[in-house]
């Protein structure tokens, strides 16, 4: 666009309107996606927007229409920001990319209870809609969202998961193809660094760990002073506390990348090479494990397809109600 074009005052959408030849509520239903706009008019408006750096009045929108145009991801600061989190955020980032849509982080600390930022987001109405994840079989967040009708997805399921819209990793599947994987190595000690035992994903986790475990006649331990969440020196040190006190251990299943870490680091350290004497299995986000051991064993777990749908499950609760929810279960394969 020529330098003159340009204006020097804060674009509107009556700016939109001069510079492409539409109608105000043409323009105003073009950025919003209105399905009777055709998608050429759309690209062409949205250019232009860009070009001028036209930016919606939020205030004015929510006085008008009720809505914000912005959606919440509600995070614990605990998660797992090198991996499994920072790719969920940058997914659904993108997704909301030529949508009307922006997205809000809203962090909540780990002396606080997690209803707060919802509280907040509901009761002061800055998002039109929130994404959950972590959640809990019967999450008092998802329950409270339900009973006041606020829009919401979450990235994990609960026990009302037939109700509303989600993404999952099946960690059913994946639980036992980590006991499948180590007992074709031969493997018949396992430890599991588990999740958080009240999250739904722990529950479905271990339950199948369990199972598979006890039809192949192996044996199993679960790291008791340590989670898949905690910080990598606490996992370091308990699993090197069980390593001392407990019988022999050939395979470790780990959760997450940052505890699959902390286990090489005390098993390397109490004499265990890898790959050899002791086999270690987790999922990862982001390709990085098999980069510092390659004798490691990885499942995928494909967090950027979660942000895609997660997003757009959310603008579809907000924007079209009366549709059923959007839900998905991702299988994990070997």
């Amino acid at each position: 666009m020529p330098p003159e074009t340009k204006t020097t005052t804060r674009p509107t959408l009556k700016t939109i309107a001069q510079l492409s030849g539409l109608a105000i509520p043409t323009v105003s239903r073009a950025l919003n996606d209105a399905p009777d706009i055709g998608e050429a008019t759309k690209a062409r408006v949205r250019a232009i927007a860009n070009e001028v750096g036209y930016r919606p009045d939020r205030a004015a929108l929510h006085l008008r229409t009720g809505k914000t145009n912005v959606i919440a991801l509600v995070l614990s600061t605990h998660d797992d920001m090198m991996n499994h989190t920072a790719r969920l955020i940058t997914s659904i980032a993108v997704a909301t990319r030529g949508t009307p849509y922006h997205m809000i982080v809203t962090p909540y600390f780990a002396d606080q209870d997690p209803m707060d930022p919802v509280r907040y987001i509901t009761e002061t109405r800055c998002a039109d809609g929130i994404i959950l994840n972590q959640t809990l079989p019967r999450d008092p967040r998802v329950e409270h969202l339900m009973q006041i009708g606020f829009p919401f997805v979450t990235h994990g399921r609960t026990d009302w998961s037939d109700t509303h819209p989600f993404y999952d990793f099946d960690n059913a599947t994946f639980g036992a193809l980590t006991v499948q994987t180590l007992a074709e190595r031969k493997r018949q000690s396992l430890l599991l660094v588990a999740p958080p035992r009240d999250q739904f994903y722990a529950m479905e986790m271990t339950r199948a760990i369990k199972d598979d475990v006890a039809r192949r006649g192996l044996s199993l331990h679960i790291l008791a002073t340590a989670t898949s969440d905690d910080v990598t020196s606490n996992i370091e040190r308990a699993v090197a506390e069980h390593l001392a006190t407990q019988p022999p251990v050939d395979g470790v299943i780990c959760a997450s990348p940052n505890s699959a870490m902390a286990v090489v680091t005390a098993l390397e350290g109490s004499g265990r090479k890898i790959g050899t004497d002791v086999d270690v299995i987790a999922k990862e986000a982001v390709p990085f494990l098999k980069h510092v051991r390659q004798e490691m064993l990885v499942i995928n777990e494909d967090v950027s397809k979660a942000g895609e749908f997660v997003c757009h499950a959310l603008m579809q609760r907000i924007d079209k109600p009366d549709l059923p929810p959007m839900q998905f279960l991702e299988q994990p394969s070997p």
